[in-house]
């Protein structure tokens, strides 16, 4: 496990931190039990300066190395075989290093005990302490790993079923403009130009960017322009949106499907004119969107497709959202109404 720069740089700055105040600390300790000023500091630094290396050297390894709970003894063999260390340098080095007469000898013989002591708790803190330290930034990252997991798996989701969405309508358009070539070429012309213009504008969506409704609905105007060349006069649209609604956000292409599964569940099993009416208004901290189409139970008949209407929709806003209560529907009166409710969170 690799700390993050920041971390480390933290916990560099932390460690430095603690190894001053122990110099510190060490040198007004010495002096205090009679020591020479000069003598307190140099015994403290070289002291502690050691210890600190022995400190970074079992955190060191532990940042790559953990024993199981189950031997965490071992860490504390360590923490006494370094201590040992420390205290047997310290009885070989500082009278060599500090050229002091026999009365600081003396002195420093009856002091190894109690640099033992210390030296074994400093290490033995610092080895808890690392321990804690590295399996809380190895938690992060498995954290962040898993979000990260989960974030490439959502968008995944969310572009696959955008794939389903083009193809299931890019067919329908083609075999229409196909139809009209024959007799009312004019017509597929202007249908080719109209798909053009369409497909360009979704293309360049992105589901991780919301858009404005009016954007939204500036291309729902496209899409049933379309349907309209397929249909002819027996698809008539109604679409309403207060000036309020109109700055709120939602997910790009969400209309669409549902406006799909109205047309092809109100126009299919008729032979009059149909409605199909969109109405959106801001509700609260939600932006509302309503889309009703005329429906007889007793004369419609269960079709099959891609799968990608309301179900399609409903796995979508699951995915940004994290809730399944975003699109209710329902039937009544002959009329079935698909409501999409959209948190102005994006």
């Amino acid at each position: 496990m690799t700390s993050s720069p920041l971390a480390t740089a933290r916990y560099r700055a932390i460690f430095f931190g603690c190894w001053l105040a122990l110099a510190l600390l060490l040198a007004a300790t010495l002096s205090w039990f009679g020591l020479p000023l000069e003598l307190a500091f140099s015994d403290s630094f070289i002291s502690s300066g050691l210890l600190a290396a022995a400190c970074w050297l079992i955190s060191g390894n532990l940042e790559y190395y953990r024993p199981q709970q189950a031997r965490y003894l071992y860490i504390g063999i360590w923490c006494f075989l370094l201590a040992l260390i420390w205290t047997t340098s310290l009885y070989y080095l500082l009278p060599v290093l500090l050229e002091t007469d026999p009365r600081y000898e003396t002195f420093l013989l009856a002091s190894l005990p109690v640099r033992f002591s210390t030296g074994l708790l400093l290490l033995g803190w610092m080895a808890m302490i690392s321990v804690i330290w590295y399996n809380q930034q190895e938690q992060q990252a498995s954290l962040r790993r898993k979000s990260e997991t989960e974030k490439l798996a959502r968008e995944a989701e969310l572009f696959k079923l955008r794939l389903q969405l083009q193809p299931h309508f890019l067919f329908n358009s083609l075999n229409s403009i196909n139809a009209l070539i024959g007799f009312k070429p004019q017509e597929a012309r202007k249908m080719v130009q109209q798909l053009s213009e369409f497909l360009r504008s979704t293309l360049r969506k992105d589901d991780s960017q919301p858009v404005l409704l009016a954007e939204e609905l500036h291309l729902l105007e496209l899409y049933l322009e379309i349907e309209k060349m397929r249909f002819g006069h027996r698809l008539q649209t109604e679409i309403s949106a207060d000036e309020t609604s109109k700055n709120l956000k939602l997910p790009p292409l969400l209309l669409q499907p549902l406006v799909e599964n109205a047309i092809k569940f109100g126009l299919y099993d008729t032979t009059g004119q149909v409605c199909i009416n969109v109405k959106a208004q801001a509700k609260e901290n939600n932006l509302e969107i309503s889309i009703t189409n005329p429906y007889d139970p007793q004369t419609a008949t269960k079709r099959t497709g891609t799968g990608f209407g309301l179900t399609g929709v409903q796995r979508r806003l699951y995915l940004l959202f994290a809730r399944q209560d975003l699109l209710q529907t329902r039937a009544e009166n002959q009329l079935f109404t698909a409501t999409l409710k959209i948190p102005q969170t994006l």
